[in-house]
């Protein structure tokens, strides 16, 4: 899988049935769920900003793309620290995913504040912590640089991002895993283009680096998937 495959994917019609989206949706956070997709964005946050006696009294977090809202009720959980207030944000430009955002928050009890908008064409509200996760790989590589740098700007101290990396294994990793854990057509046939869609780890680097983010990582991270993470300078 040397070169990348992009192709469009059935979650991003803006057609698609409102009930058969909330079904996709529904089993990618189980995915997300079993896969602890979350842990590895907590542990970069609370390693760059809950460390020893540095903890904040107040800690904002935006999560683009969110999706079912299910990561940043996840972080929610795995941050919780005595002291530290967190004021947790999701964006989306899918009604259908916000309204399930919505669903998941009074269900859990967990506040989030929900923004209907487009990474690409509308300004982000800051926050300290900007997020985003399995959102980069449904991008072409312009597009790619001009989402992180929109996530940039609006990263007060900390930008994460997390996708898929773009292997064999993954691939049949993707494949196994979204038939085990849900019934999702939709996912089914995603999962494997999300896959052949996503970018490498060195890719990612060069979008980073066209971007402007100065002294960003990008790390593997289990399963089969890779983290950037950057802060910004004098902020």
């Amino acid at each position: 899988m040397k070169v990348r495959n992009l192709q469009p994917e059935l979650m991003d019609d803006p057609d698609i049935d409102p009930d058969v989206h909330r079904s996709a949706l529904r089993g990618l956070a189980r995915v997300n769920t079993i896969s602890d997709a979350a842990t590895p964005i907590a542990r970069a946050i609370r390693e760059t900003l809950l460390a020893d006696g540095a903890v904040p009294e107040r800690l904002s977090i935006l999560d683009v793309a969110t999706g079912s809202g299910d990561l940043p009720i996840r972080l929610a959980h795995l941050l919780e620290t005595p002291g530290c207030s967190l004021e947790l944000h999701a964006c989306d430009i899918s009604e259908t995913a916000l309204a399930s955002t919505r669903e998941r928050s009074a269900e859990t009890g967990v506040p989030i504040e929900t923004h209907a908008l487009d990474i690409l064409e509308q300004p982000l509200p800051e926050a300290d912590v900007v997020t985003c996760a399995l959102f980069m790989h449904h991008l072409t590589e312009p597009d790619a640089v001009r989402a992180l740098q929109a996530m940039a700007r609006a990263a007060r101290k900390l930008l994460v991002v997390s996708d898929l990396r773009r292997s064999r294994s993954g691939l049949v990793m993707a494949a196994i895993a979204t038939r085990l854990f849900t019934r999702s057509h939709v996912v089914h046939v995603d999962a494997i283009r999300s896959v052949q869609g996503a970018f490498t780890i060195p890719e990612l680097e060069g979008l980073a680096g066209e971007a402007g983010l100065s002294g960003a990582t990008v790390d593997p991270i289990r399963p089969a998937r890779m983290l950037l993470r950057w802060q910004p300078v004098n902020r």
